[in-house]
């Protein structure tokens, strides 16, 4: 009987000559796409940075132009520091929310914990925007006369301020000095807060919050507010049709 004896060679690690510049090839190809997506993002990252830059810088110049400055280097300076403000705001903003986002999502922190340490976050935001605030005012008040910062403080807000001041003094002519002075100070509380708020809706929130105290201030003084309102709508009304 033959006998046959099967020979298998084991393949080469070297490889086939021909796949190497395939190998090559997709190799760089990978490299150009991956540097390309990098590359596309940060384009997007400054386009976002450019964009926002702009918008900030507008609104500072609407904010300076009522101010009646007349010297062009002043102006622009007043410009810059209100701008710098609200790009300051909003690395504090976002980097806060990051943060409360990342605890959110943390499995290892239990329900008490998770609730400690966002409040711990929420106040070490408050500490941060409170600090800037002040040198902020510092800021304005070493370039500006008292009456040009209460405008910068007032463009900020939306001139809310002033607006609901005068509505209460017009809604209830009856007010006392003392009283109008008590609602001055909380609007004046209210303004310092949205000052630093990061969007118009927050903005109001905090404005919201302060009506609601002084509502319930003139309703303990003994007005009746739904009344004051009332009457307040037929004398605009009156006046209108004159």
């Amino acid at each position: 009987m033959k006998r046959y004896v099967l020979v298998i060679k084991t393949a080469s690690a070297k490889p086939f000559p021909i796949l190497l510049p395939i190998v090559k090839t997709v190799f760089i190809s990978l490299l150009v796409i991956n540097a390309g997506s990098v590359q596309a993002q940060q384009s997007n990252v400054v386009a976002e940075d450019t964009a926002y830059i702009r918008v900030v810088n507008e609104r500072a110049g609407k904010i300076v132009a009522v101010l009646g400055i007349t010297d062009q280097k002043k102006y622009q300076e007043v410009q810059d520091i209100i701008a710098r403000q609200y790009r300051n705001l909003n690395q504090i903003h976002e980097a806060s929310k990051l943060t409360a986002a990342k605890l959110k999502q943390d499995s290892s922190l239990s329900k008490d914990a998770r609730t400690a340490a966002l409040q711990q976050e929420e106040t070490a935001k408050e500490q941060k925007l409170g600090q800037l605030h002040a040198v902020y005012v510092k800021q304005l008040q070493s370039s500006l006369t008292a009456e040009q910062v209460e405008k910068v403080k007032d463009g900020m807000t939306y001139r809310v301020l002033p607006i609901t001041y005068e509505a209460h003094l017009d809604m209830i002519p009856s007010l006392t000095d003392e009283q109008k002075k008590q609602i001055y100070a909380w609007l004046i509380e209210a303004r310092d807060h949205a000052m630093d708020a990061e969007s118009s809706d927050k903005k109001h929130w905090w404005f919201g919050k302060y009506k609601g105290r002084i509502n319930n201030y003139l309703a303990a003084q003994g007005y009746d507010l739904k009344k004051e309102r009332e009457g307040w709508e037929i004398r605009k009304k009156e006046k209108a049709d004159k």
